[in-house]
């Protein structure tokens, strides 16, 4: 069975055959090959389709083996690329917002989903005053994989709150002690002065 690993290799490898066939220079070359890529995929996608249909059918039993697939992380991103998963975007965001909550509140952070529109992800993040840089680069590199990984298919991702934290607890010594001396700092220039 493939991991996450694998299916995001894979993935792009697809992504760099999608550029080969871009830079096809015959044109009807490049539009034959992408008329038999999107076959294919109408194909795989019909196929799909039916396949839920007929596990549907069987009630209650059914549906719960078409949430188990949605919650697979490689069935899950097949069934977004054509359209099929069980959850809309929105319902897959908020609950992977819930499965790391937690591991944010441990360094310090809440986060909370604003919206989703059109594809278009906004959280907010909550830090604590003792939240630094590299803590803040750990909860955005978090929220960032479990965005990617619950809606691959979300058009844009912005997380308001982390903005310019400093990157570690390091002061420097001249601001712990002051300038060395001898040494002026004008921090406001005077009023006049070109």
């Amino acid at each position: 069975m493939a991991d996450n690993r694998d299916f995001r290799e894979d993935m792009q490898r697809i992504g760099g055959l999608v550029q080969e066939i871009e830079a096809i220079a015959d044109p009807a070359v490049r539009a034959a090959t992408k008329g038999l890529v999107q076959s294919l995929m109408d194909l795989h996608g019909a196929a799909l389709e039916k396949v839920l249909d007929i596990v549907a059918d069987a009630g209650e039993r059914g549906m719960g083996i078409i949430d188990r697939l949605g919650r697979d992380a490689l069935v899950s991103s097949v069934l977004i690329l054509y359209g099929l998963h069980p959850e809309d975007i929105e319902t897959r965001v908020l609950k992977a917002v819930d499965r790391v909550r937690s591991q944010l509140r441990k360094q310090g952070c809440e986060v909370e989903l604003l919206g989703v529109n059109d594809g278009a992800i906004r959280l907010r993040v909550e830090t604590g005053s003792h939240t630094c840089g590299s803590t803040a680069k750990t909860v955005q590199a978090t929220l960032e994989g479990a965005m990617y990984d619950a809606a691959p298919d979300m058009s844009s991702l912005l997380i308001e709150g982390l903005e310019e934290k400093p990157a570690s607890g390091f002061v420097a010594l001249d601001k712990l002690v002051g300038s060395p001396a001898g040494l002026q700092v004008e921090v406001n220039p005077p009023q006049g002065a070109d």
